[in-house]
């Protein structure tokens, strides 16, 4: 099985632009492809004594200190993850499902990691419009599931960004065009991930995040739906129609929103308003949609 370094090549691919402090960055990214650690952290410290507030300098000390911490192991289970998984069948031919899979599993050595977090939180100290450091760090928190201070760091951007009026920047202090919208596409992005999780005991953070968005952007429709979904998936029902029919009105051909509202108004008992918005996600929705709304409808029109 091969070793995927993933985040490191992840890491040069958003951190590393050869323009500011040109010759730093081109050695050190020679040093890294050479994977000479003690070369590497000779120079960082080189390169902090020449110059210590260099915004990259801190996203390269987070680099070297993750990917030092980062290690790759053979994991038996039944959570299967990444491309190369084999599966374990059982000796009773008759049984078609594997009882146990064998695959690559990622992890981040606790001392190393910390390391990487604390240069690049000195980073943003430094430099708090830099947009590609507070997501790494974002990103890195959700690889090793602190989901807590994944939270808090994506809480932390929404409100600095309306200190700043959006106006973020990118590696080599790049100003970030259209900042509040790239900032919002990746919140939704987090989102997402909070939720495929499946652990109900994060729908508060996805609530958290959706109200921090909505303190500043009240009409954000796709924060107004997360926060919905938040209430859906712990049957608060009433409390999910609040934002839904505020996206309604915000976005009234919306299916998405529309089929959530029928959704509510089903688990409810109000059988007349899940009619009427079925049919509004039948008339205004994707095939898929229509297929499902119609199957309710069906149902419903049918006690």
């Amino acid at each position: 099985m091969k070793t995927k370094p993933l985040f490191l090549l992840l890491g040069l691919t958003i951190f590393f632009n050869p323009l500011k402090a040109q010759t730093f960055k081109q050695q050190y990214t020679a040093l890294s492809s050479k994977k000479d650690t003690d070369a590497q952290l000779q120079f960082l410290k080189k390169w902090e004594k020449e110059d210590s507030k260099d915004a990259e300098l801190y996203v390269a000390y987070f680099n070297y200190y993750v990917d030092k911490s980062r290690s790759e192991i053979l994991t038996l289970g039944n959570d299967p993850k990444g491309d190369d998984v084999l599966e374990i069948m059982d000796d009773d031919s008759s049984k078609k499902e594997p009882v146990g899979y064998i695959y690559g599993d990622v992890h981040y050595e606790p001392k190393n990691f910390q390391k990487g977090i604390s240069y690049i939180t000195k980073g943003i100290t430094l430099h708090p419009k830099r947009l590609d450091m507070r997501w790494g760090k974002v990103y890195m928190y959700g690889e090793v599931a602190d989901y807590e201070n994944f939270t808090k760091e994506i809480i932390a951007a929404i409100d600095y960004s309306d200190v700043i009026k959006n106006q973020w920047l990118w590696t080599d202090n790049k100003a970030v065009e259209d900042g509040k919208d790239r900032m919002l596409g990746a919140i939704q992005n987090y989102q997402v991930q909070l939720y495929n999780t499946g652990k109900d005991e994060l729908l508060n953070n996805m609530r958290r995040i959706a109200e921090a968005v909505l303190k500043y952007y009240p009409d954000h429709i796709e924060s107004l739906s997360n926060l919905s979904i938040s209430y859906l998936l712990t049957k608060e029902y009433d409390k999910a129609l609040i934002p839904l029919l505020k996206a309604e009105k915000l976005a009234p051909k919306d299916y998405i929103v529309l089929g959530n509202i029928a959704y509510a108004y089903k688990m409810k008992g109000d059988t007349k308003n899940a009619i009427k918005y079925y049919e509004l996600t039948s008339k205004y929705g994707d095939d898929q949609a229509k297929q499902d709304a119609e199957k309710e409808l069906k149902a419903l029109k049918g006690k």
